[in-house]
């Protein structure tokens, strides 16, 4: 029986409850394919799920996998050889059953696209989770079309830097609030105004927008309906918004959860390949020291995203 190292939790808890474990390679089902892991991306979700803070995820679902987004190489296309060779170099956002913490795992061929050829897997990995929040939050959700305003909050974080990037891509006009420290950041990724939150008060400032893409929550978000336009939106990955609020400045309140879709990937690598799209990779670790890079994005905050190196390319 083929075996795999991999990073587990049996119960919720601080760091500690990291287990690296060796279990057998996953057993596909359909049209799902086994993926070789070289690279695996950290993100929130995953200390959240640890902690027992994710409420897609109880303990019923437990021993579990840590890991959404992967990038690496088809080892077995399964059923689904007729979209994938073996060999071929993939990156996917994977189903919430499935972890990336390991060197093996498996995805629906719907949830995959090859990988960009202009990144590594580091890189690579970097995006799924990310760039698909932002894309869906952007696009999906907010309907953003070109020439609209939009407002980005936390523009230099894991998701919010692919946003300000998508959101240039489209045509859109980019304002976005970030710390000190990311000013200049935020306009080199392209934002045509950048709002440091430490010493301005976005709502105060700015002319009103379209749409808000909400990364930060809280009282920010409750601040931010007074700068939609009538019929804006305000979308969040946090915290539902107050429908009261939107219901009184005549706009629309949508909280959502990211979905794996290839076909968002493939466009996403698109822009990567055009250079209209970088991830920026702050920090990686092996995959043994998967508890401390949770703690550094726990602690941190860094902006970019922090990346498990599994294997090298060759």
């Amino acid at each position: 029986m083929a075996t795999m190292k991999s990073i587990r939790i049996h119960r919720f808890g601080g760091p500690d409850v990291l287990q690296q474990e060796t279990q057998p390679w996953p057993t596909l089902h359909g049209e799902e394919l086994l993926i070789r892991v070289h690279a695996a991306s950290v993100n929130p979700v995953d200390y959240k799920t640890r902690e027992g803070k994710f409420p897609m995820i109880r303990e019923a679902d437990l021993p579990l996998t840590l890991g959404r987004d992967v990038s690496g190489v088809v080892e077995n296309p399964g059923a689904a050889g007729n979209y994938f060779n073996r060999g071929d170099a993939v990156y996917a956002l994977l189903d919430r059953d499935q972890g990336g913490y390991a060197e093996y795992t498996k995805a629906r061929a719907s949830a995959c696209s090859l990988k960009p050829v202009n990144l590594t897997h580091v890189e690579a990995a970097a995006l799924p989770l990310a760039a698909l929040t932002a894309f869906q939050g952007l696009f999906v959700h907010g309907a953003l079309k070109p020439e609209q305003r939009v407002l980005i909050h936390g523009g230099s974080g894991g998701v919010g830097h692919l946003a300000v990037q998508l959101a240039k891509a489209k045509g859109a006009h980019v304002i976005t609030t970030v710390g000190t420290n990311n000013v200049e950041l935020a306009k080199k990724l392209g934002a045509d105004e950048v709002i440091d939150y430490q010493t301005q008060r976005f709502d105060q400032i700015i002319e009103r927008v379209d749409l808000v893409l909400d990364l930060v929550g809280g009282e920010t978000q409750q601040r931010s309906f007074s700068v939609l336009k009538r019929d804006g939106v305000l979308v969040s990955t946090l915290q539902e918004p107050d429908a009261k609020l939107a219901s009184e400045h005549g706009v629309r309140g949508v909280m959502f959860l990211t979905e794996p879709s290839g076909a968002q990937l493939s466009e996403i690598g698109r822009l990567v390949e055009t250079d209209e799209l970088r991830a920026d990779v702050t920090a990686s670790f092996a995959l043994e020291d998967a508890a401390k890079a949770q703690q550094l994005l726990e602690r941190e905050r860094s902006h970019g995203k922090i990346v498990l190196k599994i294997r090298d390319a060759a």
